[in-house]
């Protein structure tokens, strides 16, 4: 797939226009979201959806969200709109909330990897909404990344995975959220979680009695079916291995400093991505901060980005903190430990 890319700034003089009109031909169009950056193509075109595949690398059965900029245009997407799903819409949309429901004829098989349900969202960007409008299709839209690397949360990202691969790359500055929207199923009684993002539990509690986890979330399981993104496989992936510490705080610093030491007489270069809280306690040269732990979507919005910077630092392997699993906490240590293909060590 060796495409000629034209890449434009979202605030250039008709470049919306034409992003929309190249997707209503068939077209691979990278847009910004507020979460991280989609590769979009008509959702409604199985072949042109089959291309997201094939420049992406991505197996064919995990499905992808179909993203819309109004409300009105699930009418004819799904078959039926239930309470919880409603209560969702009215409290998050337009948000980073990707809500599972009942998938209408209308949606190609390949969108859902062949499941009777399909992932929607609207996303809370005003660049991705009106390309959407402008272009009057659902467009499906997974991450703008390689298969299995970390998600690109700036246009540098996108360049350097899909560049000859997509017909156009929209710049639209750095994500706001840093990882991908909350995947809820409302298809059944009680809301499901099947991904954590930055809507959090906490927050779906707020308006729901009950809401329920999928095992999936946390769990190393390769008989999963995936009935969402980000459920099956190891995603989110730098280079280098990547092993978690999770425990208590200065538990968590000895053992890191430890594994240091013993991973660098091995003649390794080492990786340490740590917190602001602890970012003194470590002599390694090769340290990346996330963030405060007081701030979690800082965090957030900083994961994906230096997981690809030890990409360029060429480190051997990350010994990463873990971070609580509260709020944000949860869909952080969810793509950490992802990451890591769920190696972690509790301390």
């Amino acid at each position: 797939m060796n495409k000629k890319t034209i890449i434009k700034k979202a605030d250039e003089k008709d470049a919306l226009k034409e992003a929309a009109s190249l997707l209503k031909s068939g077209g691979l169009v990278v847009i910004p979201t507020e979460t991280v950056y989609g590769l979009g193509a008509n959702a409604l075109d199985a072949r042109a959806v089959e291309n997201i595949f094939k420049a992406k690398g991505r197996p064919s059965d995990n499905p992808l969200i179909v993203h819309i900029s109004d409300i009105s245009e699930l009418n004819n997407l799904v078959k039926n709109i239930t309470s919880a799903a409603k209560i969702a819409m009215d409290k998050f949309w337009p948000g980073p909330l990707t809500l599972v429901m009942e998938k209408s004829d209308i949606i190609p098989n390949i969108i859902t990897a062949g499941l009777d349900t399909v992932a929607i969202r609207m996303p809370d960007n005003m660049v991705a909404r009106q390309i959407i409008r402008l272009a009057g299709l659902p467009i499906a839209a997974p991450s703008a990344n390689t298969s299995g690397k970390p998600s690109p949360t700036n246009v540098e990202h996108v360049i350097e995975d899909l560049f000859s691969k997509v017909d156009m790359i929209i710049d639209g500055g750095k994500t706001i959220v840093g990882v991908e929207s909350t995947v809820l199923d409302v298809t059944g009684d009680i809301p499901m979680i099947l991904r954590p993002g930055d809507v959090t539990r906490e927050d779906l509690l707020e308006v729901f009695n009950q809401v329920e986890e999928d095992i999936s979330i946390m769990k190393d399981d390769k008989n999963i079916i995936p009935k969402s993104p980000g459920q099956k496989y190891k995603h989110y992936s730098p280079k280098a291995n990547m092993k978690i510490i999770t425990g208590d705080l200065e538990n968590i610093v000895v053992r890191i400093n430890e594994l240091e030491k013993k991973y660098r007489e091995k003649g390794l270069k080492v990786g340490i991505l740590a917190t602001v809280e602890t970012m003194d306690k470590y002599k390694e040269e090769n340290l990346l901060v996330l963030g405060s732990r007081k701030n979690p979507k800082e965090i957030a919005a900083k994961l994906f980005f230096l997981l690809r910077k030890f990409d360029k630092m060429n480190v051997d392997i990350i010994l990463a903190e873990g971070i609580e699993e509260i709020g944000i906490g949860s869909a952080i240590m969810n793509r950490m430990k992802k990451a890591a293909g769920f190696d972690i060590e509790k301390v």
